[in-house]
């Protein structure tokens, strides 16, 4: 995983085939330190697991390519540090997402409780039609759970984020989680389609020539 120095800068040397994409999507990973964030990436990316992680400082960054809905989708996918001194550099990073993966530990309470700071953060600092997937982790440690599925569901209801739990460590839920955002993202695209609503980094492939078409509230800890 490379470390990235400039919000929203890549790689400069790619090879011209990595250019062979319809669409790429910013997605940034959010969420208190230690609910699993790094390990939820490399789950998704490369398909592995590895408990020694150590807590990421500032930021870092995947690439991952997929097909959706006849599509060849290209994710920038962030990973970002959870402690509070790095939040300003976290923050510059917002800008152009086009989706959140909102992040909690279900054997967490103090983690679910951040779930509404981090909420009014996107809210801030990112554009208003950003699409957010709330994600309860570490569903492998049920027997330690300290926040209730319903009240999950229940924040998610409230803040309008899609919801799902899931666990990094036995590969429950990872694709599908980052498969919504996605879908969601494309819905909205869709439906721009008759509308002036701007879609920031969408960015398109050279190579194809298709051009297809709450306020904060308290937690009841």
């Amino acid at each position: 995983m490379a470390l990235a120095r400039e919000p929203g800068v890549v790689q400069e040397q790619r090879d011209p085939a990595d250019q062979n994409f319809d669409y790429m999507f910013k997605l940034l990973i959010i969420g208190n330190s230690s609910v699993g964030k790094t390990s939820f990436l490399f789950r998704y990316a490369d398909d592995s697991f590895t408990p020694a992680f150590v807590s990421t400082v500032g930021i870092d960054f995947k690439v991952k390519t997929i097909y959706r809905n006849e599509k060849r989708i290209k994710l920038q996918i962030w990973d970002t540090a959870g402690q509070e001194r790095y939040r300003t550099i976290t923050t510059a990073y917002y800008r152009g997402a086009m989706g959140f993966l909102l992040m909690y530990d279900i054997t967490s309470q103090d983690s679910f409780c951040a779930v509404q700071d981090w909420a009014t953060q996107i809210k801030t600092y990112s554009w208003d039609n950003a699409q957010v997937v709330l994600v309860g982790n570490k569903l492998d440690l049920e027997e330690d759970r300290q926040v209730p599925t319903e009240n999950g569901q229940r924040v998610a209801k409230e803040l309008g984020f899609q919801f799902f739990e899931a666990s990094a460590k036995d590969n429950i839920n990872i694709k599908q989680v980052f498969d919504k955002v996605v879908d969601v993202i494309c819905e909205r695209m869709n439906e721009a389609l008759n509308g002036d609503v701007i879609q920031p980094s969408i960015q398109r492939g050279t190579d194809l020539k298709e051009t297809p078409p709450t306020s904060q509230e308290n937690c009841s800890c």
